[in-house]
């Protein structure tokens, strides 16, 4: 009987347990549920009605001479019957649509260069449907970003303030804003996917913020604004084999904004700083060879001779972790780093060095040597006549988005019908010797195409070494 009593007490003792907890500890689902009309009401609306106002549309508008028939401007047809045999060509005005960020209360406005590329007139209509003619003031190709500038005729207007996106994190809230498929100005709300994403392919200075936030086309060069309503980045792409938002979306973070804005306002071009090294991506076969205990940074495999880097003391083996407060995955990653920061400027570079960590201050500068600006036609009797070329450095390379570290003469253009055309020598081509003479500059290249022989007559006969697409190719040429 007692037996029986006691398991009755312990059974009861556990209900009683069992049911104080309940009453203390309420449900997870609970906790999630609104517990004021407040917070019932809330809304990103008071965020939107601050930000929105500094978001535009942007026009663009191209004149395209256009033949109804398919056949028009076909070499052939033209040829036999004539350039007009199929009726005159029609002018035809083509229209492009996207969007843009207020930057510069005087009318300063960013968007993408996609947006504005190859336009004849560009058209800014205001939040408020106010139209203006724009001018394009700076477009960067390679940031795939487009400064534009508008008259709003002494008026202030809104702007967005840039955000640190060294705070940005996976997760953090963001709202896109902009004209998706031209029917209005539209926000869309999602998180930061992912930070860093160099390897998107974009455009050459990848380093993309992504998100969930709906991107559509027509969104290109609108806003991506944080909790606080500020800029975090300029929307630029999507990922998707439909042409729709599937929830991968592109940013160029802010601080390339900001440089490029600020290149445009005050230097009306772009120099973009270099740091004089190359390397690769510290994987995880690597990290194991060099027995360090995580992948991560880049492994320093070329240092430029005088370059940033060198005189920073950087050395080849050394492992870039952080650049300026940031992270180095890889080249990309450290390209564009390097890029947000004005000619001159000092950032602390942190290193491993033979598993010592160390700090150094990394001053960046224009890249050295020559430029487009210093291409020079060969002339004369020689297999090179008539071939653009300069000698190769890293200014040119960054024009030319070739390699810094190459050497040689590099053939750039080359004349239709002239010498240089009918030898086989093709722009891109670097030349690399003549005769067995290593040529490194243009001066060399031009004394080795005249050099006399003994009797003070010209050499009509030239051994050329090339270098096309990485392979070594010699021939023997003879006028």
């Amino acid at each position: 009987m007692t037996r029986h009593i006691n398991k009755i007490l312990f059974v009861l003792s556990a209900a009683i347990v069992a049911l104080v907890c309940l009453l203390l500890v309420p449900p997870a689902r609970a906790q999630m549920l609104p517990e004021s009309r407040e917070e019932i009401q809330l809304s990103f609306a008071p965020l939107v009605r601050e930000a929105s106002p500094a978001v535009v549309n942007v026009y663009s508008e191209r004149l395209v001479r256009q033949s109804a028939n398919p056949y028009a401007g076909h070499p052939f047809f033209d040829r036999f019957f004539g350039p007009n045999a199929f009726g005159v060509p029609q002018d035809r005005v083509e229209s492009a649509l996207g969007s843009g960020v207020i930057v510069g209360s005087e009318g300063i406005i960013v968007t993408n260069n996609h947006v504005v590329d190859g336009a004849d007139a560009l058209r800014v209509v205001l939040s408020d449907r106010r139209e203006f003619e724009a001018e394009l003031v700076l477009a960067d190709e390679r940031t795939d970003l487009a400064v534009l500038r508008i008259d709003p005729e002494g008026e202030v207007l809104p702007t967005l303030e840039y955000a640190d996106t060294r705070l940005v994190e996976v997760g953090d809230l963001v709202l896109a804003i902009g004209n998706p498929f031209g029917v209005g100005q539209t926000v869309t709300s999602g998180i930061v996917s992912a930070t860093a994403r160099t390897d998107v392919g974009i455009s050459d200075y990848s380093f993309f913020i992504q998100t969930d936030a709906a991107i559509n086309p027509g969104n290109s060069g609108g806003a991506l604004i944080d909790n606080s309503g500020r800029l975090v980045g300029v929307n630029t792409a999507i990922f998707s084999r439909s042409g729709g938002s599937n929830g991968i979306g592109f940013a160029i973070p802010s601080e390339m904004v900001r440089r490029i804005v600020d290149s445009a306002i005050n230097e009306g071009q772009v120099v973009r700083p270099w740091v004089g090294l190359s390397g690769q991506a510290v994987t995880s076969e690597i990290a194991r060879s060099m027995e360090l205990e995580r992948p991560g940074g880049l492994l320093i495999t070329e240092i430029y001779p005088d370059g940033p880097a060198d005189l920073a003391g950087l050395r080849r083996g050394d492992i870039l972790l952080k650049f300026d407060g940031r992270d180095v995955y890889d080249e990309n990653g450290l390209r564009f780093l390097s890029a947000t920061l004005a000619v001159g400027d000092s950032a602390p570079a942190s290193i491993l060095r033979n598993g010592e960590a160390r700090t150094i201050n990394l001053t960046v500068t224009p890249p050295p040597g020559a430029t487009e600006a210093d291409l020079v036609v060969i002339e004369g009797e020689n297999p090179l006549s008539g071939a653009e070329v300069a000698q190769l450095s890293p200014a040119l390379a960054e024009e030319l988005r070739r390699d810094p570290f190459e050497e040689g003469v590099l053939v750039n253009r080359i004349a239709r019908r002239s010498l240089a055309y009918r030898s086989g020598v093709r722009p891109g081509d670097v030349v690399l010797e003549v005769n067995g003479e290593t040529i490194s500059t243009v001066d060399q290249l031009i004394d080795a195409l005249n050099v006399t022989d003994s009797a003070g007559d010209k050499i009509r006969t030239w051994e050329i070494a090339i270098d096309r697409g990485g392979r070594r190719l010699a021939e023997t040429f003879r006028l």
